[in-house]
């Protein structure tokens, strides 16, 4: 662990991770856990956050549990206000539904999507930013996506999102540059977790075919690569980082064979 970032300089902060009930935010936590971070873990399932939070207090830290939903912007009000001190906030929660074509998209699917991955994120990073410019400190980590840089067919609404997400980030980073606050964006290619089963909605068949013949990223990986860009010294701020698989080189890109998934 020591290889992959310095965790003295993350010894004792307090780190907020929105989704973490399962795959990266799950991890992130744990990994912030094990370099001695304390947590403010949110989620919508009750059972699996808990079971986050028990793993994370095996490494003698602080962690809380809030049951959010992003899409409720009152619910995200309220628990902000009563959160207490944060040093890091990791903008994880997100969601994609289905791979229908323009024309054939459900009106509740594209509320769903823009209220948790977008709107969400902008109602909690709007009070942080607020927060972070009074204790004059702090630190904002959004999860995009390659869904955010390039487009690709049955993503248009989530690649949307992401759009907007990398969008937002850019703005902030700018908007925030003369402060001690750091912005990053972290963006993985392909990486299998629940995420596809939620977005072939419940059929976990269509989505181990999405990583058939390569070994694709995991949750893991990317959790290592966001406690690294947040154990950076203070004068650097790692703002874009795009992540994927060896086999991969774009969004529709993918060498399939060759690799053997381990």
């Amino acid at each position: 662990m020591a290889s992959v970032f310095n965790s003295s300089r993350l010894a004792g902060k307090t780190v907020l991770v929105t989704g973490s009930s399962g795959g990266i935010g799950a991890e992130t936590a744990l990994l912030f856990a094990r370099a001695g971070a304390n947590l403010i873990l949110t989620a919508r399932r009750q059972a699996q956050l808990d079971e986050v939070a028990a793993k994370a207090r095996e490494s003698g830290v602080t962690v809380s549990t809030h049951i959010v939903d992003m899409r409720d912007r009152k619910a995200i009000k309220a628990f902000a206000e009563s959160a207490g001190r944060v040093d890091i906030l990791v903008n994880n929660a997100g969601m994609v539904l289905g791979t229908e074509h323009v024309g054939q998209i459900a009106e509740d699917d594209v509320q769903t999507m823009f209220d948790t991955n977008v709107l969400g994120l902008i109602s909690l990073t709007q009070i942080f930013v607020n927060v972070f410019k009074k204790q004059n400190s702090g630190h904002i980590i959004n999860l995009g996506s390659i869904a955010g840089k390039e487009a690709y067919a049955g993503g248009s609404i989530y690649c949307a999102t992401k759009h907007a997400v990398s969008a937002f980030n850019g703005s902030l980073l700018r908007e925030l540059v003369s402060t001690p606050i750091r912005v990053t964006q972290i963006c993985p290619g392909m990486v299998e977790t629940e995420f596809s089963v939620t977005r072939f909605r419940g059929d976990r068949e269509k989505a181990d075919k999405v990583y058939e013949g390569v070994q694709p990223l995991v949750a893991y990986d990317i959790a290592e690569e966001i406690v690294w860009a947040a154990s950076r010294p203070d004068h650097i701020n790692i703002a874009d980082v795009l992540i994927f698989p060896k086999a991969q080189a774009a969004a529709g890109v993918v060498h399939r064979g060759g690799y053997e998934k381990k």
